[in-house]
């Protein structure tokens, strides 16, 4: 059985890509190895709460499943658009991106998705906690990337960031009375 990693550092050292080239970018390789960790957290982040979207959308029920049937296709949909890039990030980091349901398990702070489908509100309070967890974790790599100048890097985070924060508000306001 493989062994599962437990920090960032140890994720990015399961995962260098087998007979790389020597990589001279302008970021070290040490930062290079522990951006790509943490890259490697956020998606296992997104791709969780991708499914969980996803699997929301196929059993919400109730008076708002138009409204949320909706609202949960737009958000999967981007969601999915959004694990390409940062796959691709970590492979221009000179590391393979984690892409099994074991490595997501380990990496991810997202929780899986609820066994049983719950009622329509909490599917809602679920995905506002999910998008929540996925900005910090895309907010607690900011630091890396701006200490190594990786500028491509910062800009992805700053897209990731926008895009959950704006998720969990328009979730957030499903939720008032």
């Amino acid at each position: 059985m493989a062994k599962k990693p437990k920090t960032v550092q140890e994720a990015a050292k399961l995962a260098p890509a087998a007979g790389t080239v020597a990589i001279h970018i302008g970021i070290s390789d040490k930062d290079r190895s522990n951006i790509a960790g943490a890259l490697s957290k956020l998606l296992a982040d997104t791709y969780t709460l991708y499914l969980t979207t996803h699997n929301f959308h196929w059993n919400v029920t109730g008076p708002m499943f138009n409204t949320l049937h909706t609202m949960f296709m737009t958000q999967y949909t981007e969601l999915w658009n959004a694990v390409d890039p940062i796959a691709e990030r970590i492979r221009a980091l000179g590391h393979t991106a984690p892409g099994s349901y074991a490595q997501f398990g380990a990496l991810a702070s997202v929780p899986d998705a609820p066994a049983i489908p719950p009622k329509a509100l909490e599917m809602v309070r679920v995905l506002v906690s999910g998008h929540e967890a996925v900005a910090r974790t895309a907010r607690s790599i900011f630091p890396l990337a701006d200490k190594a100048s990786d500028e491509p890097t910062a800009d992805l985070l700053t897209q990731r960031i926008a895009i959950h924060e704006q998720s969990a508000w328009m979730l957030r306001s499903l939720l008032e009375e």
